[in-house]
């Protein structure tokens, strides 16, 4: 029986289309590339907005993270729109607004209009955030859906990448951020211009791709999903998967709404909803993106120069995308939950190291002085920690919410793990300069200790595996 079904596996499998399916997969993860950028390239222009606009360190941290405010109304409405107009037409979307964003970044002539601009590109982040795992999870088979979906993270982390090393080469070539670069105008504003060019191509690559077979089915464009499906998987398999879509919505005759994710049976929230708030919410208390926003402040509050601070951004960046490299690998061999409670275990015992480092220096002149063994101690820490999170959390979180939701509350329950993603990343962002002000470095990261400590718990008590599962079998 077991060589029969891998048999039938194999025939179906010897019809896929891999090529278009990989294709369109590189395609969506572009956005999670302008995902990473847009996130990585406030790190190196926190001075030049500094001066620019004259803000004290709460001015300057609702300048770095108001982008996030957009991110989180991004991410809610782009699972509720897409339900509505369909996958591929809010990446569309999407794409628009960070070619706006990036180049009104650039030119704003004060707080308020830069602002403006963030949360502008702040929603197009936020839709592909939540966008580019669905699509892609929609249009690949199970047997390696994890390995695409994780290819997302490798975008962001690559997009990361790119703005740090951007930001160091454009620092370097003007003397600094602040500098005058190029046309009368200052290297940090440039590096929020260098995204127009991956922004352009990202819109131009989508009129290309075809819509989500599972959204069509959704709105009841039944021959156009087979089409689609028949593309992908062949004729006789994409007919099979046709009706195993219709077959998981049979139940639910109406359009998605956001009721669908409390239980008719309980009316209460379905469990699966709460799963996904947590590891939403997780990813972001263990404090990850103080690493990707304030990176150079980090490094240069414990006695590296700007100049060395930007360079160990980008050695961050180097090791992420391979440890993201790696994930790939293990992703659709070990499973989903290893993954997470590894990487949960490996950032809190980083994390500690990072304390006690921390806990170690001497305020200076308002800056922290570490010696030069525990300068080494938090820098391999800090790197250790980074490679923690992107072999667990960073790829993995993105691959479960883009494939754990039954596809009646897929867009549902995107948008509210989006929110909360988004909403939790807002919040340690916006906190993290009066917390360094108030309590210190030490202090500050003893918290996101204790976030990683809890979210091996979650892990174990509450997610479950979905390595292997049709999308159809999703139940919640």
């Amino acid at each position: 029986m077991a060589n029969r079904s891998r048999a039938m596996t194999a025939a179906t499998r010897q019809h896929e289309n891999t090529g278009l399916i990989v294709a369109i997969s590189v395609v969506a993860t572009i956005g999670g590339f302008l995902f990473g950028f847009d996130s990585g390239v406030i790190n190196g222009t926190v001075d030049g907005l500094q001066r620019a606009f004259d803000s004290d360190s709460v001015g300057t941290g609702f300048n770095v993270a108001s982008m996030l405010l957009g991110c989180a109304i991004g991410a809610f409405f782009a699972g509720r729109l897409a339900d509505h107009f369909g996958r591929r037409n809010v990446l569309i979307v999407a794409a628009v607004f960070f070619l706006v964003s990036a180049w009104g970044s650039g030119i704003a002539g004060s707080s308020l209009e830069f602002v403006l601009y963030r949360v502008l590109g702040g929603l197009a982040v936020g839709a592909a955030s939540v966008m580019s795992p669905a699509y892609i999870s929609e249009v690949s088979a199970a047997h390696y859906r994890g390995r695409l979906a994780t290819v997302q993270q490798i975008a962001i982390i690559a997009g990361l990448f790119a703005a740090f090393l951007s930001n160091y080469l454009l620092a370097n070539v003007a003397g600094s951020s602040v500098t005058e670069l190029w046309a009368g105008y200052e290297a940090w504003r440039w590096m929020f211009w260098i995204e127009l060019v991956p922004a352009a191509l990202f819109l131009v690559a989508l009129l290309f791709i075809p819509e989500s077979p599972r959204y069509l089915v959704v709105k009841r464009r039944n021959v156009q999903a087979l089409q689609v499906l028949t593309r992908l998987y062949g004729e006789a398999e994409g007919t099979r998967k046709l009706g195993e879509i219709e077959a998981s919505l049979a139940a639910d005759h109406h359009r998605p709404r956001l009721s669908d994710l409390v239980s008719k049976t309980t009316g209460k929230v379905r469990p699966i909803v709460w799963v996904g708030i947590g590891l939403a919410t997780f990813q972001q208390l263990v404090g990850i993106n103080v690493v990707f926003y304030y990176g150079a402040v980090l490094w240069q509050a414990v006695g590296f120069s700007e100049n060395d601070a930007l360079l160990i951004n980008v050695l961050s960046g180097a090791l992420s995308i391979g440890a993201c490299v790696v994930t790939v690998l293990l992703i659709d061999r070990i499973g989903r939950k290893p993954l997470l409670w590894i990487g949960s275990a490996g950032m809190a015992a980083s994390l500690a190291l990072l304390v006690v480092a921390f806990a170690s220096g001497s305020l200076v002149d308002g800056r922290l002085q570490l010696s030069d063994n525990m300068g080494v101690l938090a820098l391999v820490a800090a790197n250790v920690y980074v490679i923690f999170f992107n072999l667990s959390w960073g790829p993995v979180m993105w691959v479960m919410l883009g494939e754990m939701f039954p596809n009646q509350i897929r867009g549902s329950g995107l948008a509210v793990a989006g929110l909360f993603q988004w909403g939790s990343n807002f919040l340690v962002t916006m906190t993290f300069p009066m917390l360094l002000a108030g309590i210190g470095l030490a202090a500050t990261y003893g918290l996101y200790t204790v976030a990683a400590i809890i979210s091996v718990f979650f892990v174990l008590r509450f997610v479950h595996e979905t390595r292997g599962r049709e999308l159809e079998q999703m139940q919640g």
